[in-house]
């Protein structure tokens, strides 16, 4: 299959045809392909006396080199992001946890009498704290503090947007391409 040296397409076979090896970072001599070392150089790596990479797009999406409005520079060669991520805390935005709560608890409406609960309610008021009157007639309100803890666990998350896998396969031999 002819194409233009360099030239990276995505491919459904399993093999790659004449001319087009498949972009795996295999790493190649330069005096084999010296053609294509002159166009891609050591971008995706090798010694560059006498290796060169190839581009290695095995389970990677490939993305536009340059700086789009509001996002991070990206230069050709560059390997960024990864399929899982662990959060921490201070990655996390500021929140708050709201908890609203309302709570009361049976009491006698009369001040207290007695200094034990056995057979007694608690009290509305007074020094003592229970009543001995056979019921509790009155709600009393109750406040609380509640603390909310840290949560998750130290896990990796996916990162992984969904994709299709296919092969990418670079033209190594084929039509020189001309200069501006």
């Amino acid at each position: 299959m002819e194409g233009t040296m360099g030239v990276i397409t995505p491919w459904a076979a399993n093999f790659a045809p004449l001319s087009w090896m498949f972009c795996a970072g295999q790493v190649l001599a330069i005096a084999e392909y010296s053609a294509l070392y002159s166009l891609i150089g050591t971008t995706y790596g090798g010694n560059g006396t006498t290796t060169f990479a190839l581009p290695n797009l095995c389970s990677r999406v490939a993305i536009g080199t340059g700086q789009g409005p509001g996002l991070t520079n990206r230069v050709l060669g560059q390997p960024v992001g990864t399929e899982t991520n662990t959060l921490t805390t201070a990655q996390m935005a500021g929140h708050n946890h709201i908890m609203q709560v309302r709570a009361s608890m049976p009491v006698n409406a009369n001040s207290a009498s007695a200094a034990t609960p056995l057979n007694n309610f608690p009290a509305a008021s007074a020094s003592s704290i229970y009543n001995s009157a056979a019921s509790a007639n009155k709600n009393m309100p109750l406040s609380t503090t509640v603390t909310v803890g840290v949560t998750g666990s130290s896990l990796p998350v996916n990162n992984l947007q969904p994709v299709l896998c296919l092969n990418y396969i670079i033209c190594v031999e084929g039509i020189w391409p001309s200069r501006p």
